[in-house]
C-alpha cells in the first residue's frame, strides 16, 4: 500500500516536467534582449517609450547588473557628456536624494565632506553617488511605468550548448534558454557582460590583450613598465619558504613569465565585487570567516604589511547613510588577479566555481583585515568600524549577487575602437554616443620579478584628455556576420579602448542608442546595418543623446604621430621611481597628460629617459614641461651620454 501511493506521488510528477519540457512556451516581442544589466534595461524602457515591445531576459537572479550591485560611485568622466536615459536615471537618483526621508543613517553635509567632492547639491537636477538599493527602486519604477511594453523573465540561462540561437538568412530568429523557453523577437540586443548571445550567434570576439602592434597603441598588451599605486612598493618574497625557490610560490603567483612589454595575451584585468559596507552601528553586521577559509591565502599580504607598506588596501568612496562603493586599492587587495582567465569562454559551471572562488577568497580577505594576528593592529583598528549592511542585499546577507566583471569577450565587427578613438587621433563619423573616463585597466597577473620578488602587472590609468564618440558600426555585428543584433557591452573594441568605455553610464548611453537602432531598423524593416545614420542622429538628439564632441575636445596625439622632429619621449615611456599623479589641469603637454609628484617626498622621486642613438653626432636635448606658479623652481635635470654626465637646474614657473 505505501509503494502505490509512493509510485502514484511520484508518477504525476515525473510527467509534468516531461510534458514541461517537451511543450515548452514560445515568447514573442519586437526586440528580445538578453541580460538585463543597465544596458538592457535602459534599452527595454527606451523602446516602449517608441512604442515596441520587448522580452528582457536576465539569466540570474540579479537586476540591474554592477548599478545594482555594488558599484554606486559613478565612474562617469565628464558629465556633460552623459544624456538620454542614462542621464534621466541620475536624475531621478538627485530627485530620491532630495527627500529628507531619504537619509535614514547620514546626512547630506556628511557625505560631502568625503574626499572633498560636493555629492549632493540641492540645486543640481543630477547625483552620481548612491546606494544599491536604491538603485533597484528605480530600476524597477521604469521598468513598471512601461507595463505590458516590457516582459521581464528572471533566471533563464541560455542554451549554449549549440542549440540556444536559431538562425535564417543571417538573422537571429530564436533563441532558446536551458530550460526549454523559447524567444522570438525581430530584434536581438545582447546586453550581458559576457556576451553569450554574441558568442553564441558566432559573432567574432576576442579575449585578453592585444598587442600594442596590433591597432598601432601604446597602453595595450603587457605593461611591465608601467608605474602606478597598485603595484608591490617592497620587496616581498615570493616563495613559501623565503629566499628557497624549490619550496614554490605562494598562493596567487602565477609561475610563468610575464612576456614582453606590449605583446599581447589572453590575460584578463582582475574581477572583484564591488562591496557595500556600512559605518553604522545600527546597521551593519562583521564581516563572516567564510566557510573554507584559507589563511595561506593571504600569506602576500602578510608579507607586505611585514616588509613595511602599511597603506589600507581598499578604497572606500562614500555613499549616502554611511555605506560604501568599496573599490581594488594597492598591492594586494579585493581583486582576485589571475584567477579569471577562463571565465568568458567558461560553460555555467565553471563560472560558478569562479564565482565562488571570488567570493571565498574576498570574504576571507575582509575577515583577516579585521582579525588576523599578522595583520598589524593599526589596520585591524581601522577595518574594526566597517561591516556589511542590514538593509543591502538581504537575500545574500549583505554580500553584492553581482561580481564585477570588468572584461570578457570583445566583438571583432567593422569598426573597432582603439586608443587612437580614445585619444581622438581618430574621430568616427557615426557617434551613438561619448566615453571620457580613463582608459583603466586593473591588473592582469601576479609574477616573479628578475630579481626575486613578486609583482602585480598590467594596472593602466591614462585620461583619454577629454569626451570621445563610439562608432555605431561597434556597436552591431558585421552585415556577414548577424543582421539583427546589437551589442552595446560587449562591443568591438581593443582591451585598452574598453578599459575607459566599460562605465555603467556608457552602457546605458549604449543601450538607450541600440533601442532607437533597433526601432528604426524595424519599421524599415532592414537589416541593424541599413539603418540611416543621418536619421538616427537627429533622433537621438531629440532624445537628449549626446553625440557631438565638444569644442575643446582636441586631438591627443600618440607620441609617434605628434609630428615633432627629432626622437620624442614622454613621461609614459620613462622609467619612474616614486609615486606620480597624472593630470590633464595644465594645457600644451605632450601625449595625453602628464606626471608631477604631488609636492610630496622630493628628492625620492625621478624619472629615467632613455634612448638608443642609431649614429654619432650633435644633439640637442630639449625639456618639457608645463609652466605654473605652483612648480619647482630648482628641478634637476641630469644627461648622461658615455662617460659624461651634465647636471642643471630648471625652474618650472618660467
Amino acid at each position: 500500500m505505501n509503494f502505490r501511493k509512493r509510485l502514484f506521488l511520484f508518477l504525476p510528477i515525473f510527467l509534468l516536467a516531461q510534458h514541461s519540457r517537451a511543450d515548452s512556451h514560445i515568447h514573442e516581442a519586437d526586440v528580445v534582449i538578453y541580460g538585463a544589466t543597465s544596458a538592457g534595461i535602459v534599452a527595454a524602457v527606451q523602446l516602449s517609450r517608441l512604442g515596441k515591445t520587448s522580452i528582457l531576459i536576465e539569466p540570474s537572479n540579479h537586476l540591474g547588473g554592477l548599478t545594482t550591485g555594488g558599484l554606486g560611485w559613478t565612474d562617469s568622466g565628464r558629465k556633460s557628456a552623459i544624456g538620454g536615459v542614462s542621464r534621466e536615471f541620475y536624475e531621478r537618483i538627485h530627485k530620491h536624494y532630495s527627500n529628507p526621508k531619504a537619509w535614514k543613517f547620514g546626512k547630506p553635509e556628511e557625505l560631502n565632506a568625503d574626499r572633498g567632492a560636493g555629492k549632493f547639491n540641492p540645486d543640481s537636477d543630477t547625483m552620481w553617488v548612491f546606494e544599491p538599493k536604491v538603485a533597484m527602486k528605480i530600476y524597477r519604477q521604469m521598468i513598471a511605468e512601461c507595463g505590458d511594453d516590457i516582459e521581464l523573465i528572471m533566471r533563464q540561462r541560455l542554451d549554449r550548448d549549440g542549440a540556444g540561437v536559431t538562425m535564417e538568412n543571417g538573422r537571429i530568429t530564436e533563441i532558446r534558454a536551458e530550460s526549454g523557453e523559447r524567444y522570438r523577437g525581430k530584434i536581438f540586443i545582447d546586453a550581458t557582460y559576457e556576451g553569450d548571445l554574441m558568442a553564441a550567434a558566432r559573432v567574432p570576439y576576442h579575449v585578453g590583450r592585444e598587442s600594442n602592434e596590433t591597432y598601432d597603441e601604446t597602453l595595450n598588451g603587457v605593461q611591465l613598465e608601467n608605474r602606478h599605486n597598485h603595484k608591490f612598493i617592497v620587496k616581498v618574497d615570493p616563495y613559501k619558504t623565503p629566499g628557497d625557490p624549490k619550496s614554490g610560490l605562494v598562493w596567487g603567483i602565477s609561475p610563468e613569465k610575464p612576456g614582453e612589454d606590449g605583446s599581447g595575451d589572453r590575460r584578463v584585468q582582475a574581477y572583484c565585487f564591488r562591496m557595500c559596507m556600512s559605518l553604522d552601528p545600527e546597521n551593519r553586521v562583521p564581516f563572516p570567516k567564510p566557510d573554507g577559509y584559507d589563511e595561506t591565502m593571504y600569506e602576500l599580504l602578510f608579507r607586505n604589511f611585514e616588509a613595511g607598506d602599511l597603506r589600507i588596501p581598499i578604497a572606500p568612496g562614500m555613499m549616502p547613510n554611511g555605506k560604501t562603493d568599496t573599490n581594488n586599492n594597492y598591492a594586494f587587495s579585493t581583486d582576485n588577479i589571475g584567477m579569471n582567465y577562463d571565465y568568458p569562454d567558461a560553460d555555467y559551471a565553471t563560472r560558478e566555481r569562479i564565482i565562488a572562488q571570488h567570493e571565498l577568497y574576498q570574504k576571507g580577505l575582509m575577515w583577516t583585515l579585521q582579525n588576523h594576528e599578522r595583520v598589524p593592529q593599526e589596520i585591524r583598528d581601522h577595518f574594526e568600524k566597517w561591516g556589511l549592511p542590514k538593509d543591502e542585499f538581504t537575500e545574500t546577507s549583505g554580500w553584492p549577487p553581482q561580481l564585477y566583471i570588468r572584461e570578457a569577450r570583445r566583438m571583432v565587427s567593422g569598426y573597432i575602437i582603439t586608443e587612437n578613438d580614445c585619444r581622438r587621433g581618430r574621430v568616427c563619423e557615426d557617434s551613438v554616443g561619448l566615453g571620457s573616463y580613463n582608459m583603466d585597466s586593473h591588473n592582469c597577473q601576479r609574477y616573479v620579478t628578475a630579481d626575486g620578488a613578486v609583482q602585480n602587472e598590467g594596472d593602466v590609468q591614462v585620461s583619454p584628455g577629454g569626451p570621445y564618440a563610439i562608432s555605431y558600426r561597434a556597436i552591431i555585428p558585421r552585415k556577414s556576420d548577424v543582421k539583427n543584433l546589437f551589442v552595446p557591452v560587449c562591443l568591438s573594441s581593443t582591451h585598452i579602448a574598453f578599459g575607459s568605455i566599460r562605465m555603467e553610464p556608457v552602457f546605458m548611453i549604449l543601450g538607450h542608442s541600440s533601442a532607437t537602432a533597433a526601432s528604426m531598423a524595424i519599421d524599415a524593416r532592414i537589416a541593424v546595418q541599413d539603418v540611416d545614420y543621418a536619421k538616427l542622429e537627429a533622433q537621438l538628439i531629440e532624445e537628449g543623446q549626446v553625440v557631438d564632441l565638444p569644442p575643446d575636445a582636441k586631438p591627443h596625439l600618440t607620441i609617434k604621430k605628434t609630428g615633432f622632429k627629432g626622437i620624442v619621449i614622454d613621461d609614459t615611456e620613462a622609467k619612474l621611481t616614486g609615486h606620480w599623479t597624472d593630470s590633464t589641469s595644465a594645457r600644451n603637454f605632450v601625449g595625453v597628460g602628464y606626471k608631477h609628484d604631488g609636492a610630496k617626498d622630493q628628492g625620492k622621486k625621478s624619472a629615467v629617459y632613455s634612448v638608443a642613438l642609431e649614429k654619432a653626432g650633435k644633439y640637442e636635448v630639449r625639456f618639457s614641461y608645463t609652466p605654473s606658479t605652483n612648480r619647482g623652481t630648482n628641478v634637476p635635470v641630469t644627461v648622461v651620454y658615455g662617460d659624461t654626465k651634465i647636471e642643471k637646474q630648471i625652474d618650472q614657473r618660467k
